[in-house]
């Protein structure tokens, strides 16, 4: 029997894009953030953990639960998961939350990366720098998103100011990847084992944060497309993982190379809510709910994603286009701060190409 009420470790925009997702299959959501006036403020029941018996409490209202980052405190799902069952497990998001555990997991599996090395000193940052050469790229092994906690090294000049920069007791230092684009393959998996795989993405950085998302890919070869399949089911059973999981990949010119994964909805598959049969967030409230999973094929020829970032912009224009969708998440303006996003889609990619063009005004917003 599929659970009714699932709880949500976070309450920002991809909680209440799985509630929206959600409700219309009778499952109630509970969330449990310190967070007030938060973008799943009107979708459920708020509990704040600072609150008197808080984690009892949310625990005691819920069927099952899962979580919004990657971030989320591996403590606590420990101590619910003794209770009730958190998707997903503890397995996808350990191995998620620490760079160097991440890639060699990807290695042992025989899928490729960058070369890396661990660096826990200045020392160590240059002789990473001679082993791997320039230029390289430097990030926290724990924590940071968006671009942040992260450096380029050029030259050996470089070291010192990543090193103020970043420098902590643990750090890792990645050659550099010479690829075409990057991509992202998001997939569900249910509590059988059966999986659904979305459509590959090609996505659109600047300044470290997502700009834009394209489905499909244009020229990508089977070859590619099956690797990056059977990257993402290799993943996914070998993690026992419930729900949906996310896989970044470069695309380069010997193959694909995994960058990183996120076990959870993913910003580059925002597209689904009106571009695929049933979207990521369906998709992962029925996965961990133990229902059967939804279609992730893509309902039109091309669609298109374009993230909102720092200031709202001229709403009407995207109301006014026939081939787009507004979703606004209840923020406030703030530099580079995720605030909607838009959906584009039309019958062939040439369409959506002149609509992304019609709506250039928040692609290039930078806050």
């Amino acid at each position: 029997m599929a659970c009714k009420r699932v709880g949500i470790i976070g309450s920002g925009q991809l909680g209440r894009m799985m509630a929206l997702a959600g409700t219309p299959l009778d499952v109630e959501f509970v969330f449990f953030d310190e967070a007030q006036g938060s973008p799943c403020s009107q979708l459920g029941r708020m509990i704040q953990p600072s609150s008197d018996n808080a984690l009892k409490d949310f625990i005691s209202s819920v069927d099952v639960v899962t979580y919004e980052s990657e971030n989320t405190s591996l403590e606590l799902v420990r101590e619910i998961n003794k209770q009730k069952p958190v998707y997903p497990p503890e397995l996808s998001l350990g191995k998620s939350q620490h760079r160097l555990t991440e890639k060699t997991e990807f290695n042992d599996l025989g899928i490729d990366t960058a070369k890396f090395k661990r660096v826990t000193s200045k020392q160590e940052l240059a002789s990473a720098t001679a082993e791997l050469g320039f230029p390289i790229v430097v990030k926290t092994t724990t924590l940071g998103y968006d671009g942040k906690g992260q450096a380029v090294i050029k030259t050996a000049a470089d070291v010192d100011t990543a090193w103020e920069q970043l420098g902590g007791s643990e750090l890792i230092a990645e050659s550099f990847v010479n690829f075409s684009r990057e991509l992202s393959v998001i997939a569900a998996r249910g509590v059988n084992g059966e999986i659904k795989i979305y459509p590959i993405a090609e996505n659109m950085h600047q300044d470290g944060i997502l700009r834009v998302s394209r489905v499909p890919v244009k020229g990508l070869s089977p070859e590619k497309e099956q690797q990056a399949k059977d990257f993402i089911t290799l993943l996914l059973n070998h993690l026992g993982h419930v729900g949906v999981l996310t896989l970044e990949l470069f695309d380069c010119e010997g193959g694909l190379v995994a960058n990183e994964m996120a076990p959870r909805v993913h910003n580059s598959g925002h597209w689904s809510i009106e571009g695929s049969f049933c979207s990521q967030f369906e998709n992962h409230v029925r996965a961990i709910c133990g229902m059967p999973l939804g279609n992730p094929e893509a309902k039109q020829a091309a669609s298109a994603m374009i993230n909102v970032i720092g200031k709202n912009g001229d709403r009407n224009c995207v109301l006014a286009n026939s081939n787009a969708h507004l979703h606004m998440y209840g923020k406030s303006e703030r530099l580079n701060r995720k605030l909607g996003h838009i959906n584009v889609f039309a019958d062939t990619e040439k369409e959506v190409e002149d609509n992304l063009v019609k709506l250039a005004d928040f692609i290039e917003e930078c806050g």
